[in-house]
């Protein structure tokens, strides 16, 4: 049992988890964005000065070079805006792994993002978009006003250009967030709902929703103590917790990078300054990983763990039952 600093309520202990094959490395191009969420566990926003550098860049690439991982997941803030993200594209496509780009939708329509659509597409990018709900004002209330518009002309646009089309190599995937403490509902009947909402609407189409749990940390960890909330959301996520839901956790198969390519077990560890540690030595970088099995060593968990195996369970990629 575990004392919360929130309220000074207590938490269990999360169980212990090791790793399976290494298939993912999702790298933190950092942590400016054009949008400030009120649910962001990065705590991203427009004056976030923090930005990938080039010679990080190409640590990220060696590493992708020396190594069998074959999926790039690109994050942030927002991830289009570091000046190298073209360059770390191009040169994963060259090397055949499969770029994912978290995308807020909204930075498509940038002034200075002329043509990143049309990047996308021709790199083939797995586009995973954030779209907190089908309803304008849910999403402009977690988002700011005018975000619901700008983030539908730009999954038009995408889909124009065939993303998320049936027989499409062009993947377009959503990603729902709730608006408050509490579990997201069931993935699959709410994908239909966002089928329904955005096609009949707008002519909207995807591939698939990703239902995330809110992460306690950060900007919402904030809101949740602000609130008085923190504790009953914490024994919320611990009572919903599912052993089954250890066995999937997305930490088992990724690592993340930070913008100064310091490696973490996932990005919400990053977030928390809980660094991946191997035989005692901690705050990695990323360089010192190459020729490093990591299979079967243990993972850095805390009871922020609840939220990934809480009901349905949470992952970058959605449910994980």
């Amino acid at each position: 049992i575990k004392k919360d600093e929130g309220e000074g309520r207590m938490i269990a202990n999360f169980p212990t988890v090791k790793r399976t094959h290494l298939e993912t490395l999702q790298v933190n191009l950092g942590y400016q964005c054009n949008q400030q969420c009120g649910h962001c566990h990065v705590d991203a926003g427009p004056k976030r000065n923090e930005m990938m550098e080039r010679s990080t860049v190409e640590r990220v690439i060696t590493y992708l070079r020396s190594s069998d991982v074959k999926k790039l997941d690109l994050t942030g803030g927002t991830p289009e805006l570091n000046p190298h993200f073209s360059d770390l594209v191009d040169a994963a496509r060259k090397i055949d792994v499969h770029v994912i780009d978290r995308c807020n939708l909204t930075i498509l329509e940038e002034p200075e993002q002329e043509g990143l659509a049309e990047f996308l597409a021709d790199r083939q990018v797995e586009i995973i978009a954030s779209l907190p709900c089908y309803l304008k004002e849910n999403v402009d209330r977690q988002r700011g006003n005018g975000v619901f518009d700008v983030s539908l002309r730009a999954l038009q646009k995408l889909n124009q250009l065939g993303y998320g089309r049936e027989g499409s190599a062009l993947v377009l995937n959503i990603v729902y967030n709730p608006l408050g403490p509490f579990l997201p509902p069931n993935q699959k009947i709410l994908e239909e709902d966002y089928r329904k909402q955005l096609g009949d609407r707008y002519g909207i189409v995807f591939n698939f929703l990703y239902t995330m749990t809110n992460m306690p940390i950060h900007r919402f960890r904030k809101m949740l103590i602000s609130n008085g909330e923190l504790f009953h959301y914490m024994e919320r996520l611990r009572l919903a917790h599912q052993d089954a839901n250890l066995q999937s956790l997305m930490c088992r198969t990724l690592i993340s990078v930070d913008w100064q390519g310091y490696v973490y077990d996932c990005d919400f560890n990053q977030m928390l300054g809980m660094p991946l540690s191997i035989d005692g030595k901690v705050r990695i970088n990323l360089s010192e990983l190459i020729g490093i099995e990591l299979e079967g060593r243990p993972i850095m968990v805390s009871e922020h763990c609840f939220a990934c195996t809480a009901g349905q369970g949470s992952s970058c990629s959605g449910a994980l039952s």
